[in-house]
């Protein structure tokens, strides 16, 4: 069997990625321990120079992402191989957001209390990372905020279009998320992250619901490992 390791830490970097996800196991505490004392120190992101448009369209995006609490929305996703899967994305801010794929993928995404825990059933696997280590956090947050702890190093308008990256200023090895919306009415249209080894994972929303009561119990956490 291949494995899909790699293909597994883009998934956590990107709420919802990987669709050929990792056969990995669980993270124990010895292992993220090991993880983060051999983890490279990354330089300061360089950002770019925004001008008085660019930060007035940040403002309308900030605004947008904000003015949403939940929302549940059908999704394809697109992984660095050219594999496409489906599913359904729902979220609730702050900090909760459930994915779960379309049979026969046997993948099942879910964050909350602060952990991001991938589930693949077919492998009867677990896997735990903090929320805060990838970029789901910066979306998931009470108040989203596209300055302050994160740096913006891209920006793009054209074609309706409205296309922002960002990675964490502390940790940018981390990964960078892209945010595409449309630009009227501002909503948010799809995400991509490209992980450390450069390897993107893209993925684009239908039938966007926001505003909508999510039923009890839809964002209880797998099983985890001890």
């Amino acid at each position: 069997m291949t494995s899909r390791s790699g293909k597994f830490s883009a998934l956590c970097l990107a709420l919802s990625v990987g669709g050929g996800v990792s056969a990995v196991a669980p993270v124990t505490p010895a292992m993220a321990q090991v993880a983060a004392q051999t983890a490279p120190q990354a330089d300061a992101p360089q950002g770019i120079t925004l001008s008085a448009s660019d930060k007035v369209w940040l403002g309308k995006i900030e605004k947008a992402l904000n003015s949403v609490t939940t929302f549940q929305a059908h999704m394809q996703q697109l992984d660095a191989d050219g594999k496409r899967t489906t599913g359904v994305v729902l979220m609730q801010r702050p900090g909760q957001m459930r994915l779960a794929y379309d049979p026969p993928t046997p993948l099942l995404l879910v964050a909350n209390q602060g952990k991001v825990v991938f589930r693949d059933n077919q492998l009867d696997q677990t896997t735990v990372i903090p929320m805060e280590r990838t970029p789901l956090g910066l979306l998931l947050r009470q108040h989203v905020s596209l300055a302050n702890d994160v740096t913006i190093t891209g920006f793009q308008h054209e074609g309706g279009l409205v296309q922002v990256t960002v990675v964490r200023t502390s940790s940018p090895g981390d990964g960078s998320l892209t945010l595409v919306f449309y630009d009227n009415p501002v909503a948010l249209r799809s995400w991509s992250v490209v992980d450390a080894q450069g390897r993107e994972t893209r993925v684009t929303l239908f039938d966007v619901k926001s505003g909508i009561t999510i039923p009890a119990g839809t964002f209880t956490l797998p099983a985890q490992p001890e």
